[in-house]
């Protein structure tokens, strides 16, 4: 915008210099050589009464010497009867239409110009005094006057520049400033504001972004303690679900059941602590020890149903940027799909690698596979494969973490679920 503007007010102040300047350079070149022609015919006139008393040769000559053109050999005086007196540079055509017309007038001549100025000695007799004007005397001051009309013009339009350019700044640092504030808010910083400057309507805008940042952070703060209170509410069918499973005894069904439940309360109470705790910067998590950790606790209903399960590629640190809770959320629900839509015996891999930038968690089976797979990512439901339900919980993390979600057939025969995530620093682990 700066530049723009700072072109336009070029563009314009030149157009509007040029619109001036230019009559105003041929004027002073018209008064330049009017004025040399004036000191010509005063120079020709002051001959005159010398010509009026005499025609002697001698007191011709000691009047044009006493002249400054005469001085400087460009006076001539053309007598009756074609005697020259002085060097000539008019042409015979113009001597003859000027004794013919009885008025001065001025000629082209080699390098110049004549000013012819015709004086009558008697009724019949007609003296012709000629004045030369070389090209530079009809031309001094010329130069210089352009130099300094062309140094105030580029002065004009310098100015019109910075000035615009100062406008420009002012305009630009105020929406360079807004746009960075709605940057960092979009980066979940709610405590983003700034300080409304600049022209009427930006400073509108920011007030307009200030309100809607202080509305953004109170639906958000009522969000988060809607979701820790739902949460909070599950606390009560945990408790008697917990207290019900340690009356089951010590079979291993028991136990697992006994599991589940301290896993549930674990991810509620983390489900309660996240909601109430404000998002200053984007989580990070270990996705090779969340893989780790689903793994383990979906195997043991695995070896229940004779499903061979393996984990691959996650023996090394992996970050990016979603939260734990929400990574393992997705994993659960695509884990869940594999045993809710495939027979039981039905294998499955889980493989997670990193690439430069990026990382992708494989979930992959043996069973009958996703016959729609664009179908089932627009509506986040299975056609009847072996996965769906945690497509839609999938799509949305890797959407919000800046990544995708694909479907394509595995090596096992069934489907496979690709999510690519961005690779976040491990430092920050």
């Amino acid at each position: 915008m700066r530049r723009s503007l700072a072109l336009v007010s070029a563009a314009v102040t030149s157009m509007v210099a040029l619109a001036f300047l230019v009559p105003l350079g041929l004027m002073v070149r018209e008064i330049a050589r009017d004025r040399a022609l004036a000191d010509a015919e005063r120079q020709a006139g002051s001959l005159a009464p010398a010509l009026a008393i005499s025609t002697d040769r001698a007191a011709i000559e000691r009047a044009v010497a006493s002249t400054q053109a005469g001085e400087a050999g460009r006076v001539a005086v053309h007598l009756p009867g074609r005697a020259t007196i002085g060097t000539t540079h008019a042409h015979l055509a113009d001597l003859q239409t000027a004794m013919a017309r009885g008025r001065s007038f001025s000629a082209r001549a080699a390098g110049g110009y004549v000013l012819l100025q015709p004086v009558a000695l008697d009724q019949d007799r007609t003296t012709v005094v000629e004045v030369y004007l070389p090209k530079e005397d009809l031309t001094r001051g010329v130069r210089s006057a352009w130099i300094v009309l062309t140094g105030v013009a580029a002065a004009l339009v310098l100015g019109s520049v910075v000035v615009a350019d100062r406008l420009a700044a002012r305009v630009v640092g105020s929406a360079r400033t807004l746009a960075k504030a709605a940057t960092i808010l979009g980066g979940g910083d709610l405590r983003t504001r700034i300080d409304p400057q600049g022209p009427p309507e930006l400073r509108e805008a920011g007030r307009a972004f200030n309100t809607m940042a202080d509305r953004v952070e109170a639906l958000l703060a009522a969000e988060r303690e809607l979701v820790a209170d739902l949460s909070h509410r599950l606390r009560t069918p945990l408790t008697a679900m917990r207290l019900n499973a340690a009356a089951l005894g010590p079979e291993p069904a028991a136990e697992q059941t006994r599991l589940a439940v301290q896993r549930l309360e674990e991810e509620v109470d983390r489900i309660i602590g996240a909601a109430r705790r404000p998002k200053q910067q984007r989580a990070l998590c270990d996705a090779a020890e969340v893989l780790r950790d689903r793994m383990e606790f979906w195997s043991a209903l695995a070896e229940d149903q004779n499903r061979d399960c393996e984990l691959v590629g996650a023996e090394h640190p992996v970050a990016v940027p979603v939260a734990r809770g929400e990574l393992s959320a997705v994993l659960d629900s695509l884990l869940g799909n594999v045993f809710r839509h495939t027979p039981q015996g039905t294998a499955f891999v889980v493989t997670l690698y990193e690439g430069v930038g990026r990382v992708v968690i494989l979930v992959a089976d043996a069973g009958p596979g996703i016959d729609d797979s664009d179908t089932a990512l627009r509506r986040g439901a299975s056609g009847g494969g072996s996965t769906g339900l945690g497509l839609d919980i999938a799509r949305r993390m890797a959407k919000a973490a800046g990544g995708d979600v694909r479907i394509d057939r595995s090596t096992l025969g069934g489907a496979q679920i690709q999510i690519w995530l961005p690779a976040a620093d491990a430092r920050r682990l």
